[in-house]
């Protein structure tokens, strides 16, 4: 029997959007849950990658910054580092310059579980891609390990999610 490849995306669980530049107090509060969710993973052995929005000091000058005029996860400094206790040694980092990562099909994802921030924004970007890119593998959300701008906008995505035959648990 084949073993199934287990892969745990972390997304964008970085200092700016837990309590620096967009921080909520619902991110705050999932950094227990996320850290025992990664650790998890690391004792299996599974794959776990990281994302973190990546973005310059020109960002008011982009698309994003205009629709959004809040500089944050701005490239080395501490509000674009991941938080502290969560990096896993050996896991991998994928810097990510808009809400979701458009080149997941250079990875080999088979059974894939996204968790972090934000639910309505990088996570369902995300996960719709990686659904869309392999439409065969499992791919699910931890809500719990997930926060939204708002607790009406993080549901509305799990929905969304779930129309779209994405695992929400």
């Amino acid at each position: 029997m084949k073993t199934v490849k287990k892969t745990l995306i972390v997304v964008d669980m970085q200092n700016d959007f837990i309590d620096m530049a967009l921080g909520t107090k619902e991110a705050v509060a999932i950094v227990p849950k996320v850290k025992a969710k990664i650790q998890e993973y690391a004792q299996n052995g599974d794959e776990i990658i990281f994302t973190r929005d990546t973005h310059f000091e020109n960002y008011l000058d982009t698309t994003e910054g205009k629709h959004l005029p809040v500089p944050h996860c701005i490239k080395d400094t501490k509000g674009w580092e991941i938080a502290d206790g969560l990096y896993v040694e050996g896991s991998k980092i994928i810097d990510k310059p808009n809400f979701g990562w458009p080149h997941w099909d250079e990875e080999t994802l088979e059974s894939v579980e996204l968790i972090g921030l934000c639910t309505d924004i990088c996570v369902v970007s995300n996960a719709l891609i990686i659904k869309a890119t392999f439409p065969d593998a499992q791919v699910k959300v931890d809500s719990a390990c997930c926060a939204g701008v708002t607790p009406e906008s993080h549901e509305a995505a799990l929905k969304t999610m779930q129309m779209c035959q994405v695992e929400v648990v």
